[in-house]
């Protein structure tokens, strides 16, 4: 269809015209189990699990699976399937060559728990180049990317064949909101307006949100669909439990029920900026939205190795407009409001006269000034309901949860800076966990050996437990030589960026080497020890760590106060003055009444 609004009173129809299901019938789910449990099984990540219930219940129409070699390729380079329809990113599922996977057989695909979710015949297997994927799906190979990170994990080999889908996830949260696109598009349809404009963010709503959405709705005669997003986002952005809860307070309180709905979208993001923004048209025709609001920065992950944007701006705007004709679906652009105090009213930057008193609160500041601090969000930036589910959320960044990773070669003197910087952590207020690579290879990682993919598989053991410390509010250091960027990158977007610090101890190999007092350089280069860091494996430096210790210049004391200095900078310890002064006000108001 073109672009006129829609004035028939129907919904536009799915993408392709229909939306796919691969539900198996319920008469034949038992059967399909039975046989699921004989067959050789894959276990599938979180990612695969999104995409799979999109698939099965027509998010992601007119892919009907996970996509085979020709489909994959042309969408590579052309953002179109093999039949030339517009498709803008990949689905695959890649499985690692030692899985059970032969042509024409089938496999079961089950979740995390091993509860089959789909049995697949499999029709085709081939080889995926991470490098090229990262370069043409995602514009970049900088490991900062997150998914271009993760892909690091990603199986050799891709997989695709017809699916017959068991059960759907299960999900126990905000049960009333997860539904189909099927159901999505009978509600809309009850409330009778052909216009449906979907709106995500992966924040939660604000005043201008609100305003914003309320108008673009008001604009096309139509429905508003909020839209949120509650599968995979970018690393260490807020929960979706926050983000839902701040949603439905706004849907209950603020909203017109009879121009809105409020449903989750069980999407893995790419964080692929333009072409995600494209993605996001595409899945949001299937839930029946012929408009999209898309925003500036749309999907995009933040900044690369370099602190350059990995988009433009104005890109993903700019790649949907392009193709609305073909998608069906018209961009509606996020205008900047921003509000009027003497008016108590928000309005358009475009439209408000030059010098007349405007406010706003970036996000940044909305994280540093207001939750990092304890301080409530003013009510004419965001709702009341809003602003104490956020405080709940936001604990003061000296309470909340942080991962240094100390990388360097062996006898570079991490552990020694570690543990000295544990002690000064704990003298500041904080308690810290240390995650020593010698002493995860004895308890966590045991048997492992020093090939690369053991020492990836160690790595990631590490940054798994990291992540799951900090976010439950600890403070965790771990020192491990981790040789490899990509790894490393895999466990920085594991913990989240924003929690993250990367600490290179930069010392000289000849330096190590003079201080190996267990040998192990000297039996590397014997050959008696094997893929040895520095000597026969190769270490990659880091390319914009956080910190850079000297311990050739510098004593280990000196190296810890440095990394102490950055985290009371960046408000994760409390200083050593303030600790003093609030000490001192509580002595002498307790003299004052003694």
């Amino acid at each position: 269809m073109g672009l006129e609004q829609n004035e028939t009173g129907k919904l536009i129809a799915p993408y392709g015209g229909r939306l796919v299901s691969l539900v198996a019938a319920e008469g034949e789910r038992e059967e399909l189990r039975a046989r699921g449990a004989t067959l050789p099984r894959v276990q599938l990540t979180a990612r695969n699990i999104c995409d799979l219930e999109l698939l099965a219940t027509g998010g992601f129409s007119p892919l009907d699976g996970f996509m085979g070699e020709a489909d994959y390729a042309r969408v590579l380079e052309e953002m179109r399937l093999a039949d030339g329809t517009l498709f803008p990113l990949p689905v695959t599922l890649t499985v690692g060559r030692a899985d059970p996977v032969k042509l024409d057989e089938e496999i079961a695909l089950v979740d995390q728990f091993n509860n089959p979710l789909a049995v697949m015949r499999v029709e085709e297997v081939y080889e995926w180049d991470r490098a090229r994927e990262a370069r043409l799906a995602y514009g970049t190979e900088d490991l900062r990317h997150p998914t271009v990170a993760e892909m690091n994990s990603w199986g050799e080999l891709c997989v695709s064949g017809a699916l017959s889908v068991v059960q759907l996830p299960r999900y126990y949260d905000f049960k009333r909101l997860r539904l189909t696109p099927a159901q999505v598009r009978d509600r809309l349809a009850a409330l009778g307006r052909a216009n449906v404009v979907a709106f995500q963010t992966r924040n939660p709503l604000h005043r201008a949100h609100e305003e914003l959405t309320a108008r673009a709705a008001r604009e096309v005669g139509g429905t508003l669909l909020l839209h949120p997003v509650v599968g995979m986002t970018k690393p260490g952005d807020i929960d979706h439990y926050t983000r839902v809860r701040s949603y439905k307070v706004l849907a209950e309180r603020y909203y017109d029920p009879r121009r809105m709905m409020l449903a989750l979208l069980p999407l893995a993001m790419r964080m692929a900026g333009p072409r995600e923004a494209l993605w996001h048209a595409v899945i949001r025709r299937n839930f029946g939205a012929n408009h999209l609001i898309v925003g500036r920065d749309h999907a995009s992950p933040g900044r690369d190795s370099q602190d350059r944007p990995f988009y433009g701006a104005y890109d993903a705007q700019a790649l949907v407009a392009r193709h609305a004709e073909e998608t069906g679906v018209k961009p509606m652009p996020f205008s900047e409001l921003l509000y009027i105090p003497e008016e108590d009213r928000y309005e358009e930057s475009s439209r408000i006269p030059e010098g007349k008193r405007t406010a706003s609160i970036s996000g940044t500041e909305v994280r540093e000034q207001y939750l990092q601090r304890g301080r409530q969000l003013p009510q004419w930036f965001t709702r009341p309901e809003v602003a104490t589910i956020l405080a709940e959320a936001h604990p003061p960044r000296h309470e909340q949860g942080f991962c240094l990773w100390f990388t360097g070669l062996s006898g570079a003197g991490k552990s020694t800076t570690a543990e000295i910087l544990a002690v000064k952590l704990m003298e500041h207020g904080r308690r810290v966990t240390v995650l020593d690579g010698d002493v995860v290879r004895t308890n966590l990682s045991k048997g492992l050996g020093f090939s690369k993919e053991d020492r990836d598989t160690n790595i990631r053991r590490i940054g798994f437990v990291a992540a799951e410390i900090a976010r439950h509010g600890g403070a965790v250091m771990c020192a491990a030589v981790s040789p490899y960027r990509a790894t490393r990158n895999e466990c920085r977007a594991l913990v989240g960026g924003d929690r993250f610090v990367e600490v290179f101890v930069d010392t000289p190999l000849e330096v190590c080497e003079s201080r190996d007092a267990k040998g192990m350089y000297r039996q590397a280069r014997e050959g008696k020890i094997k893929n040895f860091t520095g000597v026969d494996d190769p270490y990659e430096e880091p390319l914009n760590a956080e910190i850079v210790l000297d311990t050739v210049g510098r004593t280990a004391e000196q190296n810890a106060e440095q990394v102490l200095a950055y985290l009371v900078s960046k408000g994760f310890v409390r200083p050593a003055l303030e600790e003093s002064g609030a000490r001192a006000e509580v002595e002498g108001a307790v003299a004052s009444n003694v």
